[in-house]
């Protein structure tokens, strides 16, 4: 059979009052991304024809989120419930003749499988009308109940208009639906607000369907994945839930996690095997780790590609930019930005590198620092191969230090230093015998008056 045409609506038109928030309730973040763009990339997996977002408080926020990947939006003026959200995308859908999806922008982690599990049960032999995605929470609380009988939907209820009967069932809706084009919005059409909320809602559509003779089905998933967010508190569980599953993924695939529960990845970190993570290891945007790495505790790693066999940590913060080649080493205390270490490279503790490139085999020592910025511009650090940086040096960008080089500790540079020199750039020491006791004596006598000479 050929595939047919795919759709999405996303429903992103909530005030969301309960984040208590200036930043629109799908933008915030679960690993470093908005829910609302987990959702968009799991859509995205399935090829869709068409995406639509709709919006109405804060949609400004949103459009902006979503304008650069191509995406149209369509306004709910009034908050008049599902059904009537859903309706605002007939215009960005005139002349789709395929299957439409039906999300929820605040339900982020919905799978591309599962959508892809609604769409083919859309086209069984039975034919559903629609098809709606339930599950099972240990806690049913105020959800929409599903009443259902070998897949097939007998009755769907909002929690406020249902009988204690109905309240006593378990499987519950969790919003999410497959309908046909060419059916939706003639449904959704023939939807009233006679009910306790007085709102439009859209599982309306299944049981007028019924009503005119056409089934519709559910499909069941887990509770995790149709896990909604309405509150910061309903936020952290979210992102606690998506890491614990990361971080599963992370060890089935051969990295070494030393205490799980305290490692934290981002929607992108990608892990080689044979890596083992230390605890209480942050991984922000951007990070890439090959085979054979080492990551000590309390390290944090944000848009830093990571060589083979390189050591990271403890206590070490790679930023955007950093690239430690293999066999690298960065300690203690190191700060690396927008900056190279070559093969091999080490700086083991107490150092800051910005806007530099490090050659293979390098050695910084401890306390030295990069001078990169000079309040108006960023300047570049060149360290060749086999350079050698003594403790406490400070090198003023834009310099050159030679492939072997030697740099005294406690040297500013501000030359370039020739390959295989040794560069001495501090004051001259003075040495003045038997001076300390008098100052001890006259310090003595000024203290013992008052502190007055």
């Amino acid at each position: 059979m050929t595939p047919r045409p795919i759709a999405a609506i996303i429903l992103a038109a909530g005030k969301g009052t309960r984040m208590q928030s200036d930043l629109h309730k799908v933008l915030h973040p679960v690993a470093g991304r908005s829910m609302l763009l987990h959702l968009v990339d799991s859509v995205a997996a399935l090829g869709p024809d068409r995406t639509v977002v709709v919006v109405g408080a804060g949609r400004e926020q949103v459009e902006a989120a979503v304008a650069p990947l191509g995406i149209a939006t369509a306004h709910q003026a009034e908050q008049l419930g599902t059904g009537h959200a859903v309706a605002q995308a007939e215009a960005a859908l005139e002349g789709f003749d395929g299957d439409v999806l039906i999300l929820y922008g605040d339900v982020p982690l919905v799978s591309s499988t599962t959508m892809r599990r609604m769409l083919d049960r859309l086209h069984e032999a039975d034919a559903p009308a629609t098809v709606v995605l339930g599950f099972r929470p240990s806690d049913p609380g105020a959800y929409g109940r599903i009443i259902a009988q070998g897949g097939r939907i007998a009755k769907m209820v909002e929690f406020k208009d249902a009988s204690p009967d109905e309240r006593a069932e378990t499987l519950c809706n969790s919003g999410l639906m497959a309908v046909r084009a060419a059916d939706l919005f003639a449904l959704l059409a023939q939807v009233g607000n006679d009910n306790a909320a007085g709102e439009y809602y859209l599982p309306d559509v299944v049981m007028l369907a019924d009503a005119a003779g056409r089934a519709s089905a559910v499909i069941e998933t887990d509770a995790e994945e149709v896990a909604g967010v309405n509150s910061r508190a309903e936020l952290a569980r979210l992102e606690a839930a998506w890491q614990k599953v990361r971080r599963e993924r992370a060890m089935a695939e051969g990295a070494t996690l030393i205490a799980p529960e305290t490692v934290w990845f981002s929607h992108d970190t990608k892990i080689g095997r044979d890596v083992v993570i230390e605890p209480n290891v942050v991984f922000g945007p951007g990070v890439r780790v090959a085979d054979g790495v080492s990551i000590r505790a309390f390290s944090h790693l944000e848009g830093a590609t990571v060589g083979a066999g390189a050591e990271v940590g403890p206590y070490a913060r790679l930023r955007p930019g950093t690239v430690l080649e293999a066999q690298a080493k960065v300690g203690n205390f190191v700060e690396i930005k927008n900056a190279v270490l070559g093969r091999g490279a080490k700086a083991n503790h107490l150092t800051y590198l910005g806007d530099a490139d490090v050659g293979a085999g390098a050695n910084i020592g401890a306390g030295t620092i990069t001078c990169n910025y000079n309040g108006f511009l960023k300047s570049r650090t060149h360290i060749g191969e086999g350079a050698f940086v003594g403790s406490n040096s400070a090198l003023v960008a834009p310099v050159t230090i030679g492939a072997g080089a030697i740099v005294a500790a406690g040297s500013v540079i501000t030359a370039n230093v020739e390959p295989d020199a040794l560069v001495v750039a501090r004051g001259v020491q003075e040495t003045r015998a038997g001076w300390a006791p008098r100052f001890r004596e006259k310090m003595a006598a000024v203290k013992a008056a008052g502190g007055k000479r």
